[in-house]
C-alpha cells in the first residue's frame, strides 16, 4: 500500500504518563529492549546511521532505560538523556552509571526542554505518542535547541501490518516538512532519518 502524508492521524491527546508509568511499574524494561535482537539492531543501525565521527553535546528525549544511551556516550563528549517517567529514569542510571559523560533526567516533553543548544538530538520511538499540538511544540523546541549544522536523528516503529495506523512513516514526513533530510533507512521494523539543520529539503 502507498502512503502519503497525512493519510493517518495522530492521538487526539498525548498518551498520558500514567499509562507510561503503570508499564514501568509492571516491568523495569516494558518492551523487552535489552534482549530482543530488532531493537539491538535498531540500536545499532541507528550509532552506525551517524553521518559524523564525534559530537559535542547530544540530547536524548525519550531515552527509557539507557541502552541506546550507553552507545551514544561513545560518540559524544556529552549526553543529556530525559525521560517523563521515574521509573525509566532510574533504571537508566543504573545502566549508564559507568559513564561520567551521561546525565539522566526526568522531564516532561514538551513542557520541560532542556537550556543550551545541541549538535545531536536522537529521538526513537516518541513522535507518534503526542497530540499534533505537542508534536509541533516539541519539534519547534528541538529545532531551536539544534545547532546550526547539527543533526536530529528520528527513527521509529513502522507498522507495515497495519499501514493505516500512525506510526513511523507519518511523524517522519511531518519532520521532513520542517528540516532537510541527509540520511534515510527503512525496513520491515523501522525508519530512521537523519535530519540536519540548515540542509536543503
Amino acid at each position: 500500500m502507498t502512503r502519503a502524508q497525512g493519510d493517518a492521524q495522530p492521538p487526539e491527546s498525548t498518551v498520558s504518563l500514567d499509562y507510561f508509568t503503570g508499564l514501568y511499574l509492571a516491568k523495569d524494561d516494558p518492551w523487552d529492549l535489552a534482549t530482543k535482537w530488532h531493537d539491538q539492531r535498531k540500536y545499532a543501525v541507528t550509532v552506525a546511521s551517524l553521518p559524523k565521527p564525534r559530537y559535542r553535546r547530544c540530547y536524548e528525549p525519550g531515552a527509557s532505560v539507557g541502552l541506546l544511551t550507553r552507545l551514544l556516550a561513545e560518540r559524544c563528549d556529552e549526553v543529556l538523556a530525559v525521560d517523563s517517567v521515574p521509573e525509566a529514569v532510574q533504571t537508566a542510571t543504573e545502566n549508564v552509571r559507568d559513564l561520567p559523560n551521561v546525565t539522566v533526567e526526568v522531564a516532561l516533553l514538551p513542557a520541560e526542554l532542556p537550556t543550551g543548544t545541541f549538535d545531536l538530538i536522537v529521538v526513537g520511538d516518541l513522535f507518534y505518542y503526542l497530540s499534533a499540538a505537542d508534536f509541533e511544540a516539541l519539534v519547534d523546541g528541538l529545532l531551536e535547541r539544534l545547532e546550526p549544522g547539527g543533526d536530529l536523528v528520528s527513527v521509529h516503529f513502522r507498522d507495515r501490518e497495519n499501514p493505516g495506523n500512525y506510526d513511523g512513516f507519518n511523524v517522519h514526513e511531518a519532520l521532513a516538512a520542517k528540516i532537510g533530510r541527509v540520511v534515510h533507512h527503512e525496513d520491515e521494523w523501522f525508519v530512521l532519518d537523519v535530519f540536519r539543520a540548515n540542509a536543503e529539503r
